[in-house]
């Protein structure tokens, strides 16, 4: 009974966008612990009827390309226009000691002070893509806090970022000029997975090379198959720093929310994203089974040796793994 109260506190605080509450409920999400985590979707599934109305955006882009500048610079244009904001930032996780800076707030000046807006940083793990493992459902729970915007930035560090593109109705690519260069290091598969390219620092003597980067991220585009029959990914340039060009870039976004609503894209997209979270879901309950699971966890060791001694080829390890399992 404690914990149904707990819950419906929860609940009634996030709806009326209490703050710190839903900072709580994020930290109950994000929580490792089984009782937690059935907590956890309890809240989520009681908050589902105030979900769904918010533009979600993922933004992706190299380390030094400007994320946490343009998100703030973004971020306080929305609210300026009466927009509530939260913004999902997902800070590298050490391979080494899975350690995180969690410095994001300190990068977003105006944001981590606007009381318009909400921002959490997150540890990235070993989640593919460099996005929290949790970041779906503190989604939805911002949602149901009355924030009308999310964005969601992800590491941008060479993995695969399929992983944002998959929780979010638009995903926005920043690039920097110099453009010959950049080329060379083009992810074909982020890329086709954009619905714009946005190239920043296009300020100062840097205008004219952001124009011309721009010109080349056009001619490559056309060469790739776009991601939506309805949408043709523009390629736009803007400056973070003095905020030229931001308020383009958003009509931009918009222009694509009303594009994809009347051709019932963002719905069918939103109703795939479902589904492939549903499996995401699955995947990693299965993964934790299988390594907590009492038969194995006396011989995974041994498998692991035996594999990294290369007397064990993965593939016979694995059936090894499936066997102990009952697979």
């Amino acid at each position: 009974m404690a914990l149904i109260a707990d819950l419906n506190r929860l609940a009634n605080g996030i709806r009326a966008g209490d703050r710190a509450t839903l900072a709580r409920a994020i930290t109950l999400i994000e929580s490792k612990r089984a009782d937690h985590r059935k907590a956890a979707h309890r809240l989520v599934q009681e908050l589902l009827p105030e979900t769904g109305k918010a533009m979600r955006v993922g933004i992706t882009g190299a380390p030094g390309v400007g994320k946490s500048l343009t998100i703030d610079a973004l971020g306080s244009y929305l609210t300026r226009r009466g927009h509530k904001v939260a913004v999902l930032a997902v800070d590298p996780s050490s391979t080494r000691t899975g350690g995180s800076i969690l410095g994001d707030k300190t990068r977003m000046a105006h944001l981590a002070v606007d009381p318009s807006a909400f921002v959490r940083p997150s540890p990235a793990g070993p989640t593919l893509g460099g996005v929290a493992a949790k970041t779906r459902e503190t989604m939805l729970l911002c949602e149901a806090a009355g924030y009308d915007v999310v964005l969601v930035e992800t590491v941008g560090i060479g993995q695969s970022e399929t992983a944002v593109a998959d929780m979010t109705d638009f995903f926005l690519v920043l690039m920097l000029p110099g453009a010959g260069d950049e080329l060379q290091g083009l992810k074909k598969g982020v890329v086709e997975l954009a619905d714009m390219i946005a190239v920043n620092k296009a300020d100062g003597d840097n205008i004219a090379r952001a124009k011309s980067a721009a010109g080349e991220y056009r001619a490559a585009l056309h060469i790739l198959a776009p991601r939506s029959a309805h949408w043709s990914p523009p390629v736009i340039t803007y400056s973070a720093l003095t905020e030229d060009g931001i308020d383009h870039l958003w009509q931009q976004v918009t222009g694509h929310r009303e594009q994809a609503t009347a051709s019932g894209e963002l719905l069918a997209r939103r109703r795939e994203q479902q589904v492939k979270w549903m499996w995401t879901m699955l995947e990693e309950r299965i993964t934790a089974k299988l390594r907590s699971d009492p038969a194995l966890r006396s011989k995974l060791p041994q498998i692991e040796r035996a594999v990294a001694a290369g007397t064990l080829s993965p593939m016979l390890a694995i059936e090894q793994i499936a066997a102990a399992a009952g697979l």
